[in-house]
């Protein structure tokens, strides 16, 4: 079976191969096909629409059964952002200004919970199409610590893991507790959603 995962972001198809690696699929990222644009349509004010949204998109150029995610980071103190604008909070919005300017926002506040969030669409023919959500809880530090992962990875303390950012975990360690790790862990959930042939 043929899976296009609608991304281009070489972090995020890293970390869902390495989840996948199990699944009898053959997974295909927005490089492998041809008439998509560089980005994908996300306008939504959620997570779920954006994810339904480039899924639809995507399934409707290419004809493929695709697979698309929608995710970021809620901070509690902040009412829920950055949220969908996580990739894009700062000015810069590159991860060490997003970075930045979170730290900024909260300051010397000890209210700093927080979760990431991960929406997961899959959308086929006859219009098929589903969803589910994959949490981490935990919260946000008052320094960057780590050198693996990448967007708010090296703020974010998940309480899954004490005494270590998102950042200090080993590939596995993190795949185990993510947002994302849990939300494409359940993708045989999905596909097993599909309509019968």
């Amino acid at each position: 079976m043929k899976l296009l995962l609608a991304t281009r972001n070489a972090h995020k198809v890293h970390e869902i191969r390495q989840i996948l690696a199990d699944l009898p699929v053959q997974l295909l990222t927005l490089d492998d096909v041809t008439g998509l644009p560089d980005e994908l349509p996300e306008d939504g004010d959620t997570f779920e629409h954006n994810a339904l949204q480039k899924a639809r998109f995507a399934h409707q150029v290419t004809g493929l059964l695709t697979c698309a995610d929608d995710s970021g980071i809620e901070v509690d103190a902040l009412d829920g952002r950055p949220g969908v604008f996580s990739k894009r909070f700062s000015p810069e919005g590159t991860d060490e200004g997003n970075n930045r300017h979170l730290l900024a926002l909260l300051g010397d506040r000890t209210d700093r919970t927080a979760r990431y969030r991960c929406v997961l669409a899959l959308v086929g023919d006859g219009g098929f199409q589903t969803t589910l959500d994959g949490r981490c809880e935990g919260v946000i530090g008052h320094e960057a610590r780590g050198q693996g992962g990448f967007g708010y990875d090296p703020l974010f303390w998940p309480t899954e893991a004490p005494g270590r950012t998102m950042a200090e975990l080993t590939m596995d360690e993190k795949n185990a507790i993510s947002h994302r790790g849990r939300a494409f862990s359940r993708l045989p959930e999905l596909l097993g959603r599909l309509p019968a042939r």
